[in-house]
């Protein structure tokens, strides 16, 4: 350490058998922390040997590839060769040892380089290349935005990264279509987009496919939600009522409805559409996932959300799960859904609970104020950018008239949520479907928040063991027996 760094956070990776070593370093004179990797099973001498092998024969092979072939298709055709040209260097290495460095030159000279070790770590949310200049930025779950020490030599080298990952799905980035969207096999999002559109160069933007999903004790934990919030809403899924998520980008939409379908009894079955897949439920559910799918470059073949809600509805659900809903057709079958019974739940932008309304009733979605009521809570979710943290900031009934009511807000300042008004559609809906009397449906959220201080205390936050406590709960166990979980 040099004077004015201090270490915030240390852990190891194991990519392929190349041992790094994370360092989250803050250094008096930067503004945000450092995220370093260092490999730690290679030595310098044995990366000077490597780098001979490499321009020996790798950088002259990749010259006669057909442009056509993907990554593994590559990495496989010249394994062999590679093999060979190891055992020269290093005759006395063991195969683990060979499998090793075999790993290490295809992943720095025909894979995505010292990207792939940053993919590889199950703790970033995000890794970006903004251009050669500047070291490629990651978003932390713990940590938020961190520069690395990770830079690519220069343009052509990010250009032609975009053209690999583009070519295992079948995108193409050229001058001529500089913008690239893409969803990878391993469920990462990737946007490319090449000089002069992006005029400090050409960047890559990867949002990384969440390996663990976010649970609610990861919330309780974490203080994203209050007991409270989380027992109401476990509440409200137990008695199918419907619920949309709104929030701004990155605020943990899509997590909090992941937390939400934690609550899904084994006895119904799910249906899931999203535009890329990132929903993980509970394999003690009945869930089919769909996906929607761009066209193919001759404008066919696409499968849009919409086409996707109304095919839903004919597999029987009896939950339907939207990733996003963007538009006014998505939004009507929804809430004609609602209204014959389903039970929906979804994602929507927008800041807060007064916007949500707004947006639902005017241009482009513009739906009738009146069917809203269909519509039991609207949760918003928000992030401060300054310090990466996410909070539930309102959880609120829609009322009969399509009117919202903020039932639960967060306290900015102790960054907890307080309720702030009692239910009142919430309880007369219970109420009428269930007969449960308001001393009932408290009674009932008291004892949920009694089994979620259980399992917070337990730190379960396996999806599969929490979706196994929920069917316990579900076939009317005793709360003692939950806890042979």
């Amino acid at each position: 350490m040099e004077k004015g760094e201090r270490i915030i956070d240390t852990y190891e990776l194991n990519v392929n058998d190349i041992v790094i070593d994370v360092s989250i370093i803050a250094k008096a004179e930067e503004p945000v922390p450092t995220y370093t990797i260092s490999i730690t099973n290679i030595s310098d001498t044995t990366k000077i040997i490597l780098e001979k092998i490499r321009d020996e024969f790798v950088a002259e092979e990749t010259k006669t590839l057909s442009e056509e072939a993907s990554i593994s298709d590559i990495q496989e055709q010249f394994k062999e060769k590679i093999l060979k040209l190891l055992a020269k260097y290093f005759p006395n290495a063991n195969k683990k040892t060979m499998d090793m460095l075999i790993n290490y030159i295809l992943q720095q000279n025909i894979g995505l380089g010292n990207l792939d070790i940053l993919l590889n770590d199950t703790n970033l949310e995000e890794v970006v290349v903004n251009n050669s200049n500047e070291p490629v930025w990651v978003y932390h779950r713990r940590h938020g935005w961190l520069k690395t020490n990770v830079l690519i030599p220069n343009e052509s080298r990010i250009r032609h990264y975009s053209t690999i990952i583009g070519r295992d799905v079948g995108k193409e980035i050229t001058l001529l279509n500089p913008l690239m969207d893409a969803h990878l096999k391993t469920g990462d999002r990737v946007n490319a987009t090449l000089s002069p559109i992006s005029s400090k160069g050409n960047t890559i933007t990867i949002r990384k496919f969440a390996v663990k999903p976010w649970t609610v004790t990861d919330f309780l934990k974490e203080g994203v939600i209050s007991y409270e919030g989380a027992a109401l809403l476990w509440s409200a899924v137990q008695n199918e009522l419907s619920i949309i998520i709104t929030g701004g980008t990155a605020s943990g939409k899509t997590s909090m409805l992941n937390v939400i379908s934690n609550f899904f009894p084994p006895n119904q079955r799910i249906i899931s559409m999203e535009d890329t897949r990132e929903i993980v439920l509970p394999k003690t559910l009945h869930w089919v996932p769909l996906e929607t799918r761009l066209p193919n470059p001759e404008g066919k073949g696409g499968i849009e959300m919409l086409d996707l809600i109304i095919n839903a509805l004919r597999m029987r659900p009896d939950r339907i799960i939207v990733g996003e809903i963007r538009r006014k057709a998505e939004a009507e079958v929804l809430f004609e859904a609602m209204h014959t019974g389903h039970s929906v739940y979804g994602t929507l932008h927008a800041n807060n609970v007064k916007e949500t309304i707004n947006r639902l009733t005017n241009p482009p979605i513009d739906l009738p104020k009146q069917i809203l009521s269909a519509l039991s809570l609207i949760v918003v979710q928000h992030i401060n950018r300054r310090t990466g943290r996410r909070r539930t900031l309102q959880i609120a009934e829609v009322l009969p008239n399509g009117d919202a009511r903020v039932l639960m807000q967060l306290n900015p300042i102790r960054s907890v949520l307080e309720i702030v008004n009692e239910p009142l559609a919430i309880l007369e809906t219970l109420n009428l479907y269930t007969g449960l009397s308001k001393t009932d449906v408290y009674a009932d959220i008291q004892a949920k928040i009694e089994i979620l201080k259980w399992m917070a205390s337990r730190s379960i936050t396996d999806v599969n063991k929490i979706g196994l406590i929920m069917s316990k709960y579900y076939h009317n166990k005793p709360f003692m027996q939950l806890k042979g979980v």
